[in-house]
């Protein structure tokens, strides 16, 4: 027998034990790789290279504050500005108020909206035919897929927050990175219909011309609004998005909370597991030296067994981690999930973790054991 094979056998010695301490390590691993994934999703992500060009340019009261229609014009001849897209989040209800049909309704210009989002691709004549219909609205490809929506279907979305039912037409389908799902409208279909809307905003998206004036930019426009009635925040579409993250607490403390607290109950479960199994074979490890393994050898065995076992653990809590978010990902809530993925970088620091869990966990007891003397072992009753 290899000593590869032997240690493996070893390992799995008392299978009970062995099988309950890899789901034990697979499960902790299971939320530290998720835990990595919610990280590297807010707060790693780079987005597109567009997306590093881009403000978005609100109230700086509230999000629920408009903004003036004019600043738009005042905004697009700021120097460093390329396009400008004003944008008023309708609010509104697609067939029912089920979790599975909520999804954001944007009023904007179609003529200047691509150009701010030259991310989102779409066909030409598509982007036309929006252009021409005042009545018209282009869809997110994933919630086209969800809803089995078709080009020329007839939408109708009841406001919650205008007294107005859409009644939109599908004239085009774009892909946007994952993470927001939306449909956009015509805003003069919402102006027709309440003319008071005419003269607001709801915030304006603005796209620099590179990405090293956004800075310059952002300050200008502020300062450009800064004792108007209606004072502006300027911020990276990045930090925008960070902002409603930020709105549930202290999420990197959170996040580092919980890594820090599976990383410690992985070590104390197989700590604990090693502990046990080496005390009760003090006579094989007397055995063994007496056939000719040095103490290094002895404590290199137990080490390998450690290692194994948490490995194998950590290999199943990545690979439920990565389907979890999969599924997650597919089913009608799981929008947001789109934005997060178990990387090669996350499964292997996940699996790095495990080989340090296992080499911490086993060298101390492995090299007490190969202290014993031969003697000492075979009389050893444990």
């Amino acid at each position: 027998m290899t000593l590869p094979g032997f240690t493996a056998k070893s390992a799995l010695r008392n299978r009970r034990r062995s099988l309950l301490t890899i789901l034990s390590i697979a499960f902790s691993l299971l939320l530290l790789t998720l835990m990595m994934a919610v990280w590297r999703g807010f707060y790693l992500t780079k987005g597109t290279p567009a997306g590093a060009r881009r403000l978005m340019v609100r109230n700086r009261t509230s999000l629920t504050f408009p903004l003036p229609a004019y600043y738009g014009q005042k905004i697009a001849a700021v120097p460093g500005v390329e396009a400008v897209a004003p944008a008023l989040w309708f609010g509104g209800v697609y067939k029912n108020n089920k979790p599975q049909n909520f999804f954001a309704q944007i009023g904007t210009d179609p003529k200047t909206f691509f150009q701010v989002y030259p991310d989102y691709r779409i066909p030409p004549a598509q982007w036309a035919a929006w252009r021409r219909d005042r009545a018209g609205c282009v869809v997110d490809a994933r919630l086209m897929a969800q809803h089995h929506w078709h080009l020329g279907q007839h939408l109708f979305i009841k406001g919650t927050i205008f007294p107005v039912t859409l009644q939109l037409t599908v004239d085009g389908v774009f892909h946007a990175p994952p993470g927001f799902e939306a449909i956009y409208f015509n805003q003069q279909y919402l102006q027709k219909a309440m003319p008071p809307l005419t003269s607001i905003a709801g915030m304006f998206y603005v796209l620099t011309d590179s990405s090293k004036n956004v800075s310059r930019v952002e300050r200008t426009i502020d300062a450009m609004f800064q004792n108007s009635p209606a004072p502006t925040r300027s911020e990276t579409e990045r930090a925008f998005f960070l902002g409603f993250v930020n709105m549930l607490g202290n999420i990197k403390a959170f996040i580092l909370a919980i890594s820090l607290a599976v990383v410690f109950a992985i070590l104390l479960v197989s700590a604990n597991t090693m502990a046990m199994s080496i005390r009760e074979r003090i006579r094989e490890v007397a055995v063994l030296k007496t056939l000719g393994f040095t103490q290094r050898g002895v404590v290199g065995l137990f080490v390998g067994e450690a290692v194994a076992i948490a490995l194998l653990g950590g290999i199943l809590g990545t690979a439920g981690a990565a389907g979890l978010i999969a599924m997650g990902s597919q089913s009608p809530q799981g929008a947001l999930l789109k934005a997060f993925t178990v990387t090669p970088g996350i499964a292997a620091a996940a699996l790095l973790v495990a080989v340090v869990v296992g080499l911490v966990s086993a060298a101390l007891p492995a090299w007490r054991a190969a202290q014993h003397s031969i003697v000492e072992g075979l009389r050893h009753a444990g």
